[in-house]
């Protein structure tokens, strides 16, 4: 496969960390990184002031995470995009990857242990259903 490296954020420390190790794997792979951040709903807010509106979105509050850590991990010779994904985050980040027609899908080992891993996590889950390979970052200990 030779499409880019998926990562998927929720502007957490630990998805931070893995989002650095992505970009890591994608500059020595000579990869793409495409960053995600998945929302669920459709809530939205008008807020005014004066004259001036704005329309504040769980869509955007998802994009603008997205966006947040693309720009930090920026890199020589690493290209990096990103966007927000509708949807839970496992299966927005398999929908992106399907889509995109992934190599991989890096997402952090938080809530693989303890009564988490009972009732799931975002790493069992892409691991289980993912089209491409899937790493999984120990960001957590």
């Amino acid at each position: 496969m030779t499409g880019p490296i998926i990562v998927g954020v929720d502007g957490s420390e630990t998805a931070g960390r893995a989002a650095e190790a992505a970009r890591d794997i994608a500059a020595a792979l000579g990869a793409q990184l495409h960053v995600v951040s998945a929302f669920e709903g459709d809530r939205a807010e008008v807020i005014g002031a004066g004259s001036d509106t704005w329309i504040v979105s769980d869509a955007n509050t998802a994009l603008g995470i997205a966006k947040m850590v693309a720009e930090k991990l920026s890199a020589p010779g690493v290209t990096i995009t990103h966007t927000a994904a509708r949807g839970k985050p496992a299966e927005a980040l398999v929908k992106e990857a399907e889509v995109l027609d992934a190599r991989m899908i890096v997402v952090g080992n938080r809530r693989m242990q303890g009564i988490g891993r009972v009732l799931g996590s975002v790493a069992n889950t892409v691991a289980h259903t993912a089209p491409c390979d899937v790493y999984i970052v120990k960001t957590v200990d």
